[in-house]
């Protein structure tokens, strides 16, 4: 039987990369300083799992810190859109 609910929290599993939700006038700052608007940025859906844990909502702006083995951390921004299926 399928669970709604996860059996553990996601968000602090090794692979997941920490996600942070941005205030609007940080997501101001992010627009402003790449110069896009909203539609040119990647998009995360809002069924999304990590999404859902932490508690965003469409129109909200996600920034991700991803480990790197390179760069030793990697930051992208994605906007959270409605799942429309």
């Amino acid at each position: 039987m399928p669970q709604k609910e996860p059996t553990f929290d996601i968000t602090k599993h090794q692979l997941v990369p920490k996600h942070i939700i941005l205030s609007e006038k940080e997501k101001k700052e992010v627009l402003e300083k790449y110069g896009v608007d909203e539609t040119q940025l990647p998009k995360i859906l809002n069924t999304d799992p990590v999404v859902v844990a932490i508690g965003a909502k469409p129109g909200q702006l996600l920034k991700i810190i991803r480990k790197s083995p390179t760069a030793k951390e990697s930051i992208v921004y994605r906007i959270v859109v409605e799942n429309n299926e």
